[in-house]
This record gives C-alpha cells, structure tokens and sequence, in this order.
C-alpha cells in the first residue's frame, strides 16, 4: 500500500526545523531563538537563548532588560541570558567539536557580538530566519567571506 505523497524537505529548510524546535527550549521571556551548527550535513551542537547552566531563570527573576526599558538589539551586557549562537558555540567547544567551516542555521540574524564570534569560530554560511536589521553584522561577515542567507518561512 502507497501513502500518501509527502514533501521531503531541503537541507537547509530540515536544519531550520531543527533550530525552531530549540527555539521552544529558551527561557527568555523576550523572544525565543534557536540556533544549530551543521559540517557535512551533520548536526554537532544546538543552542537556544537563555540563562547559563544552573542560573535561576527570568520567568522567576523578571527580566532586567525589560524592567530598564531596552529597546530590543541594545545593551546586551544587560541580559542575564546567553544568545543561542553563542550557546551552540560553547556546546561545541564543551564537547570538543570543531566548529571549522560550519553552517550556522539560526531563526534570528546574529547581533554584532555572536557575528564576531562565529567568524573566530570558523563558520562559513549562516542561514537565518528573522532579525533585527544590523548593518555592522551585515558588514563584518562580508567583509571575512561568511556567507549569510535569508531564508524565507515556509509552512510545515
């Protein structure tokens, strides 16, 4: 018996998948990023944006940025959480994968600070979904030969 036709998913849109549903992990009260490292179409770490290992989480302590009024892309010093790029990082650093020449599939434009460090990380491509405009991320990456693509939403 046949089933019923499905779509296989392209590479980069079955990554995306994966860095949305780590998204629904984060403990940020703000706004719920994801963020996955792929080599060779092979998944080596995830991270989603929130509070470091075994550090109360906002939804307990409010959030400090809120509380202060910053405008979203402003002050980041002010968080208490870790941006989910830089938590794929540190998850690949903790487990001794390299990061050299990956692809960072990620639901929100990295900021400035996660752009330089994924340059220093050796990521090659980065594929987004979402963002807050930032030219200085936009420049930089450029700059290097970092490879940053939109990618448009698609239905599930």
């Amino acid at each position: 018996m046949k089933t019923a036709s499905r779509v296989r998913p392209d590479w980069d849109s079955y990554f995306m998948d994966m860095a949305k549903l780590a998204a629904r992990r984060s403990s940020c009260l703000r706004r719920a990023v994801g963020a996955v490292l792929v080599k060779d179409r092979r998944l080596l770490a995830t991270g989603y944006n929130g509070v470091p290992s075994g550090v109360t989480h906002c939804e307990v302590t409010g959030c400090l940025r809120e509380k202060l009024d910053v405008p979203s892309g402003e002050r980041h010093e002010l968080c208490r959480g870790l941006h989910a790029e830089q938590n794929a990082i540190i998850q690949a650093a903790l487990h001794g994968v390299s990061t050299r020449d990956a692809v960072l599939y990620c639901t929100n434009l990295p900021c400035i600070i996660c752009a330089k460090m994924l340059i220093n990380s050796g990521v090659r491509r980065i594929v987004y979904l979402d963002g807050y405009c930032d030219s200085l991320t936009e420049q930089m990456l450029a700059e290097v030969g970092v490879e940053l693509v939109r990618m448009e939403e698609s239905a599930p």
